[in-house]
């Protein structure tokens, strides 16, 4: 970079919030995807104003500029593939407002997620969305993302907890998207726009978001199941019977026995699957869905239902499916991890498709997730890297998504593109919701500054594979 365009960089954050060395930029470089590409500078904003003059400098010199969070994502949506300037938000980390009685919130998008909420609890609230890197990611990524989590069934994801937004276009004007109340219809819902946008269209610098009375009362229970056909069916059963979870969520035998060690009882080894199944609401509420889910229990023969009495039982069970994904690495040292998402009643045929799809590509894959709506994390792990087993990886990956798309789901739920999933895109998007989607960036950044390289694919994808 330019040493005249780094000192007018300084003179807008400070010297102290922004660098060029060598290991500054390397910090910045690589998100949960395992991948890397070099910035050519760092800078930390701590405003709205310093934030709209660093897109000014960025789109008068045409700069690549790429906001990050935590680094948490795992499709290499915050990379800056194209050097630049990554836009650090960890100092734009206030709350800024809590609204109880009128149940909103105003933050900056370097938040953490659980500080958030457990800021909220104090005062009888809940920001509803709950990912599993929680404990570290930010509510701005989460909004970059639309991500979800294990709460998403009953609550929804990120997208239905937003009402309103402070967005910094690429030319440095600020925009207010949405309203501060639940109603609000005048001109387009710029909101949802940005909400998933992958930090392409702005920056966003606050965050208007829903608020929920916190439950008076939640119910944990563990299902094991000696049969993974019937553990799968019984999610879409479980709506069907006018139960509502506020958790649904689904390991295979293989996610299941990385993570035995931390749950309160290791399951035996004819366990095939596993269902976490949380009810909240009153007491009353909370007590009658509890009925109702030991007596359709019941009516399954390879299904065996157990309560959490403890709160460290709830803990240790928790902190078993949160484990799953970084556990993964004790199968093998490389991991492809996708998150699609399927209508509940195919739950059953995408996990068999998988099974199949390891069997014969000598892969180990694992399935778990939310499946409460759908979402299934399928991660396809490999031992080397290799061209031959890169080959088997693609044509995984490439098999999975045909099959998905096949029974009308979608490629992602929570991930969102990147870089990771752009060559496929075209296999759920038609020409025409392309050239859409590229008319609304060349108009929000005429100088493709924001993240440029994401979700688009610089070509159209060719399948590689043969026997799928």
């Amino acid at each position: 970079m330019d040493s005249n365009i780094f000192q007018k960089i300084v003179q807008i954050v400070g010297r102290e919030h922004c660098s060029m060395e060598i290991e500054e930029r390397h910090c910045y470089s690589y998100d949960n995807s395992k991948q890397t590409f070099l910035p050519d500078a760092v800078a930390l904003p701590d405003s709205t104003e310093q934030v709209a003059a660093l897109m000014k400098l960025a789109n008068s010199n045409k700069i690549p500029i790429v906001a990050r969070g935590a680094g948490s994502g795992t499709t290499g949506g915050a990379l800056p593939i194209h050097g630049g300037i990554v836009l650090s938000c960890t100092r734009l980390n206030r709350i800024l407002e809590i609204d109880p009685k009128n149940q909103i919130a105003i933050v900056e998008p370097g938040v953490i997620t659980g500080e958030f909420q457990r800021k909220l609890k104090k005062q009888g609230l809940m920001y509803a969305p709950d990912p599993a890197s929680l404990k570290f990611c930010t509510i701005g990524g989460n909004v970059a993302e639309c991500a979800g989590g294990p709460s998403a069934i009953k609550y929804g994801v990120t997208k239905d907890s937003i009402i309103g937004l402070e967005v910094v276009l690429a030319n440095g004007d600020i925009l207010s998207t949405g309203c501060r109340t639940e109603k609000g219809v005048v001109g387009y819902d710029l909101t949802r726009l940005f909400v998933g946008s992958e930090g392409t269209l702005g920056i966003i610098t606050k965050i208007i978001t829903r608020l929920l009375p916190l439950p008076e009362h939640k119910e944990t229970f563990l299902l094991t199941s000696r049969s993974l056909p019937e553990a799968t069916a019984l999610v879409a059963t479980i709506l069907q019977e006018n139960i509502l979870p506020c958790t649904l969520e689904y390991m295979d035998k293989t996610a299941i026995a990385i993570v035995s060690d931390l749950l309160p009882t290791a399951p035996g080894n004819e366990i095939e699957a596993m269902l976490i199944i949380e009810l909240d609401g009153s007491r009353k509420q909370t007590a009658e869905q509890a009925e109702l889910l030991k007596k359709l229990a019941a009516t399954r023969k390879q299904c065996t239902l157990k309560q959490a009495v403890t709160d460290q039982e709830v803990y240790e069970i928790w902190k078993a499916r949160r484990s799953i994904s970084p556990a993964t690495f004790k199968l093998s040292p490389h991991k492809t991890s996708e998150d699609v998402v399927v209508p509940r009643s195919q739950i059953p045929e995408l996990v068999r498709f998988c099974e199949i799809l390891s069997r014969d590509l000598e892969l180990t894959i694992l399935t778990f997730g939310h499946a409460g709506d759908g979402n299934i994390h399928v991660n396809i792990m490999s031992c080397d890297t290799t061209d031959q087993e890169k080959t088997k990886v693609t044509k995984a990956k490439t098999a999975l998504f045909k099959k998905v798309l096949s029974m009308n789901g979608t490629l992602s739920g929570e991930h969102g593109i990147g870089i990771s999933k752009s060559a496929f895109i075209s296999m759920a998007l038609n020409d025409t919701s392309m050239m859409v989607m590229r008319q609304i960036k060349h108009l929000f950044d005429k100088n493709n500054i924001l993240n440029p390289g994401k979700i688009f694919p610089t070509d159209k994808f060719s399948d590689p594979s043969t026997s799928y």
